[in-house]
């Protein structure tokens, strides 16, 4: 008795919820689970959960993807199919910009590629990153600074195999440049070479003579020792 009274609020919840995003939309379609889908509002902003279709044009295979708008732009997980029901991709939105990682795949579920973006606030286009010191390649500066563009590759990108999977490449970006891992190495080479340079040129410790270590041992613990340093006049 409790149960199916607990499940008749629920539908009514679910009922009210539904009725409620379609007062909302100006435009809407209801999906096989009963949800609402592809919500136009008023002010003919995409919002809401979105299935979007797109037939094959010339050789470009057709598609299929899924994922939420936020005031018409895509916010969040994203994904792609074949129109077939394979998975294609699985790409992150921020602002309506790819954000954070992104992956393809092949027909048969293998991943052949992983990107890496971050999405540029067209509102704040001034960000607050670490960047790396001229002088000092293992050390960081906290900069703020106006980034160009509307977003950029930032982070690890891999290339897989197409049929063996094996990783066969990878890239790191930062804001947009493709770092040279070999420049890199030879900044650090040159920040080592110049602390052995520097290190080379301290003044070696003083040594004491023998003769003057035996007299310290020798008058170690005395008051007051009379050293006579062969000089002469008062």
């Amino acid at each position: 008795m409790a149960q199916s009274v607990i499940m008749k609020w629920l539908f009514l919840l679910l009922l009210f919820v539904s009725a409620n995003a379609m007062a909302q939309c100006k435009t809407f379609t209801i999906g096989a689970k009963g949800d609402t889908l592809n919500c136009t509002d008023v002010k003919g902003n995409r919002q809401g959960k979105w299935v979007i279709h797109y037939d094959q044009v010339r050789l470009t295979p057709g598609y299929e993807e899924e994922g939420f708008y936020v005031d018409g732009k895509k916010e969040g997980t994203w994904r792609q199919f074949t129109l077939e029901g394979d998975l294609k991709a699985i790409e992150n939105y921020r602002f309506g910009l790819k954000d954070g990682a992104c992956q393809y795949y092949n027909i048969q579920a293998g991943l052949i590629r992983e990107e890496s973006w971050k999405a540029i606030d067209p509102k704040n286009p001034y960000d607050t990153i670490d960047v790396q010191d001229v002088h000092d390649p293992n050390k960081t500066v906290r900069t703020r600074i106006k980034l160009e563009g509307t977003t950029l590759r930032h982070g690890t990108w891999k290339y897989y195999d197409n049929y063996t999977g094996a990783l066969v490449k990878v890239e790191q970006w930062y804001l947009n440049k493709l770092e040279d891992p070999n420049e890199k190495k030879k900044a650090i080479l040159a920040t080592t070479t110049d602390k052995a340079a520097s290190d080379t040129t301290k003044p070696a410790p003083k040594v004491k003579p023998k003769e003057v270590m035996d007299f310290e041992k020798k008058n170690k613990g005395k008051k007051k020792i009379t050293v006579r340093d062969g000089q002469t006049g008062g």
